[in-house]
């Protein structure tokens, strides 16, 4: 049996403007068509009576033909009342590689994302040095941006 990671999913307040977010700051780009999804099948899926989802997938940098980053927004809502703490049990972020953490930290705040922790260089002696940050997108996601150097 061949099995093969296809997504992740974000549930969000405003689908748009977070997947702008992510366009913007990860060079994440859409993979269209935008999904606009209802009926009984979709009710069956989810286990939501009259559900309605909006929203669109989004290539991850990197790769041309790998795993999508797909941002949803439900109708009916229930949106989270709690912040997200990077301990919680089940998923809690996602992470982007890049070259440079602290200037893609500052597009982050440029664009409406906050430091969730502090910018942090560690040394691993058989591996190199991670220089790593979490921060959050503007919907309260964690997302950790880290750099490698050997």
């Amino acid at each position: 049996m061949a099995i093969k990671y296809v997504h992740t999913n974000i549930v969000a307040k405003d689908w748009s403007s977070l997947a702008r977010f992510y366009i913007e700051v990860f060079d994440c780009k859409p993979v269209y068509p935008e999904r606009d999804l209802s009926g009984g099948w979709i009710d069956k899926i989810t286990n939501i009576d009259d559900v309605r989802i909006k929203g669109i997938h989004l290539s991850l940098s990197g790769y041309e033909d790998g795993p999508t980053l797909e941002i949803f927004q439900y109708e009916p809502e229930n949106l989270r009342n709690n912040t997200t703490h990077i301990n919680e049990q089940g998923y809690t972020h996602i992470a982007f590689q890049v070259d440079d953490v602290e200037k893609v930290l500052a597009k982050l705040l440029e664009h409406g994302g906050k430091k969730y922790g502090e910018l942090v260089r560690k040394e691993y002696d058989s591996i190199g040095t991670l220089t790593v940050i979490y921060a959050e997108d503007p919907e309260g996601n964690i997302i950790e941006i880290q750099k490698w150097d050997k």
